[in-house]
Parts: structure tokens; C-alpha cells; sequence
């Protein structure tokens, strides 16, 4: 398929529609809400084809068109701000949207069109989203924003100092472990305000799917809790467990596609196959019920913490060691016992420990990976019966079932 040649003629078409865009958001904006917005369907598209024009005199020679034209739109946003400031009106959008819808139409044809229009599709999203990006701030957790505020800050100071080489016999990168710390944060963030966001709307179910991305055995922990402390609640607390588990192998998946594609061949479609499982189990003989109270599962933490972030670094950095030391003195079936007895913990430390670097064969790591993960399944299993004593017997064998699948998908095919 032959690449789009932007022309002359395209890129003035693009600066045009462009403008309308804009326009059209700001006329609606307009007529919805009865008061004066500086631009409209007709001004923002005449803003942007002037800045176009500027560009082009730009090219030509002139190029003192280009600040002038923007020195003018400047000018006329100014005077429309102090009038509005006059009528007690605050805010500066529109008169910044009109600078950007100039600046939008010059871009058209002096860079790549696609940064123009992604300057333009974006401004005008921001530009109708006011009431809802104004609502999400007034409901933001300011403790959690903080946190993750911390997080990304020591990283923008981190990252940058961290060396990029090996240390020690054991191979050590700085920068690689906490770009890894980094990545799996970030995984487990998307999940966490997405069980925040939507968590809370249809039931345990749909957060216990959601909070799997985060982590699973904290799902499954403060599920069983919640079965203690309210038996009634049993299976939708068993529900949202084993929902949980079932995302934890998708989630490997893509924490292993991001750090070493090579290995999602042999894995994906054992991966895929064992979540399908689980979601089947978690759903055989128990209803999602909505409506019910108290229906977030409580207990997962912010990813972009410190303290969290840093303990996982912290862990990642020993399974390192230890399965290179098991590696080199003991060969590959320590590794596979070792991957045994990882289960009782979070295990994605040591599956991205395996998949990051290249010294087991890949059919070993693969091996590794998938007994970690029956491993994982029967020790939450265990977590979740230990403290839902009402439906032991459901837990029991829903798990053992799902535990036993493991064993062809890993030894047979």
C-alpha cells in the first residue's frame, strides 16, 4: 500500500478541516450553553487557513509573516480576554484554542501533518471534556495522586543517572531493573484506576477481573476475607478470586511480550488456555449479582508507590541472582524447582527474572513459567479456602480442577 503524498492541496484541505473541527466544538459550545466563546464554526477555520497562508509567504521568503500572523491572533485573543475579564468571565481557553488553531493550520504545511492533527484532534477533545475532566479532579484522591506523583518524579531523576552495563557475574543492569520496576508499575496502575473507576459500578466480579491486572493474590486474599467476614457473600467473593487469577496469566503475557516478544510464541496460546479455564470455572454454578453493597474488593495498593515499587525492585534483583546461581550450579531443573517454590509469592519478579535474559533454553523457560504459574493458582487456592471455611468445598475443587489442567498444558503439548 502506497505511503499518502501530502501535497500542497492536502495539507491545505487538512488545515481547513481542522479548523472546522475546532469551530464546531466551540459553536456548540456556544448554543449549549448560551454565553460568548471567543471563535466559532466561521472564525476558527478563517484562524486556521490565516496561519496557513502565513506559512506559505513563510516559504516564500517572507518570513516575517509567521510572527507577525501570530503576533496578531495574539492580539485579538488579548482584547477578547480583557473584555471578558470586564463582564466578570474568567478563563483563557478559548483564546488559547484560537493561538493553537493558528499555529495548527502553519504546521499543516511546514511539518508533518500528522502533528497538526493530533494538536487538533486533542484540542478540541480537551475542549468538550471541560465538565468531565473538571468533574475527575474535583473526585481525585489526592493521596493517591501524590503517590504517583512521587513515583514518576524519582523516576524522571532516577532513570537518566542509572548506568545502562552489567555488574557483577551475575549480570546486574541499573537501568534495566528499574525500567522492568517501571513497566510492571505502570500494568498494574491501568488496572488499579480502572478497578477504581468501574469496579464499584456492577459488582465483585468485575472487580476482581479488574484488580487481577494489579495483583492477584492480593485479590484473592482480601476476597477471602471479605467471604469470612460475610459468608453470604461467599461465592461472589469466590468469583472475583478466581477471576482475578484467571487475568494474572494474561497479564504475564503481556509483561512477557513487552520485555522479550521471543518467548510469546511458545507461551501465548497455554496462557490463553489456562485464563479461559479459569474464567469457565469461576463462572460455573455462580451468578454475577449486581447491586449488592460494599462491592469493591478492598486491599490493593497504588502500583506507583514507593514503598511498593521498591520492594518489588528489590525482589526482582534477587531472582535474579538466585536463578542465575540455581542455573549455573545445579542446571535447569533447579530452575524448574525453583519455579515451585516461587508459587508462594508474587511471581511475575521471577518470570520476567527468566525471560530477560537469554541463558536457559527457551522450552525450559517456558516450562518454568508455566509450573509457577499452577504453583501460584494452588497456593491462592489454599489463601482463599483457609479464610472462606463456608465454601471450601466449592474453592477446593474449582481449584484442584483448574490446578490438574496445568499439568497436560505444561508436560504434553
Amino acid at each position: 500500500m502506497n505511503a499518502i503524498e501530502w501535497t500542497f492541496q492536502i495539507r491545505f484541505a487538512v488545515a481547513l478541516a481542522l479548523g472546522f473541527l475546532v469551530g464546531l466544538e466551540r459553536e456548540s459550545t456556544k448554543l449549549e450553553h448560551q454565553k460568548l466563546v471567543f471563535g466559532g464554526v466561521r472564525t476558527h477555520p478563517i484562524i486556521s487557513l490565516y496561519g496557513f497562508g502565513c506559512a506559505w509567504l513563510y516559504q516564500v521568503g517572507s518570513t516575517f509573516m509567521l510572527p507577525i500572523g501570530l503576533l496578531s491572533v495574539s492580539m485579538l485573543a488579548g482584547i477578547a480576554y480583557v473584555a471578558k475579564i470586564k463582564m466578570e468571565r474568567y478563563g483563557s481557553t478559548s483564546e488559547f484554542s484560537a493561538l493553537l488553531t493558528f499555529v495548527m493550520g502553519a504546521l499543516a504545511l511546514l511539518a508533518d501533518v500528522w502533528v497538526a492533527m493530533a494538536l487538533g484532534v486533542i484540542n478540541t477533545i480537551l475542549l468538550s471534556e471541560k465538565a468531565r475532566l473538571e468533574t475527575y479532579v474535583e473526585n481525585l484522591n489526592k493521596a493517591e495522586f501524590l503517590a504517583t506523583l512521587k513515583f514518576l518524579l524519582v523516576t524522571v531523576i532516577i532513570l537518566p543517572v542509572l548506568p545502562n552495563q552489567e555488574y557483577t557475574q551475575f549480570g546486574l543492569n541499573p537501568a534495566k531493573i528499574w525500567q522492568v520496576v517501571i513497566l510492571v508499575s505502570t500494568v498494574g496502575f491501568v488496572g488499579y484506576l480502572l478497578s477504581k473507576k468501574f469496579g464499584t459500578r456492577v459488582g465483585l466480579w468485575l472487580s476482581g477481573l479488574l484488580g487481577g491486572i494489579v495483583s492477584s493474590t492480593a485479590v484473592t486474599i482480601a476476597a477471602g476475607r471479605l467471604a469470612e467476614k460475610d459468608p453470604g457473600r461467599s461465592f461472589s467473593a469466590l468469583q472475583a478470586s478466581m477471576l482475578a487469577c484467571s487475568v494474572m496469566y494474561l497479564r504475564i503475557l503481556v509483561l512477557v511480550s513487552l520485555i522479550n516478544p521471543l518467548f510469546v510464541r511458545p507461551l501465548w496460546w497455554k496462557l490463553v488456555v489456562l485464563a479461559i479455564v479459569g474464567v469457565l470455572l469461576s463462572f460455573w454454578g455462580i451468578s454475577p449479582r449486581r447491586g449488592e453493597p460494599e462491592k469493591e474488593v478492598p486491599g490493593l495498593q497504588n502500583p506507583f508507590e514507593i514503598t511498593p515499587a521498591l520492594m518489588f525492585g528489590g525482589l526482582f534483583v534477587v531472582l535474579l541472582v538466585v536463578t542465575e546461581f540455581v542455573r549455573k550450579t545445579i542446571g535447569e531443573a533447579g530452575i524448574l524447582g525453583l519455579a515451585g517454590v516461587v508459587g508462594v509469592s508474587d511471581i511475575t519478579p521471577f518470570v520476567l527474572s527468566l525471560v530477560q535474559r537469554s541463558g536457559p533454553a527457551a522450552d525450559v523457560v517456558t516450562t518454568a513459567i508455566l509450573v509457577s504459574t499452577l504453583s501460584n493458582t494452588v497456593v491462592k487456592g489454599v489463601y482463599f479456602g483457609f479464610l472462606a471455611s463456608s465454601i471450601r468445598r466449592e474453592t477446593a475443587w474449582r481449584f484442584i480442577v483448574w490446578s490438574l489442567l496445568h499439568v497436560p498444558v505444561i508436560f504434553l503439548f
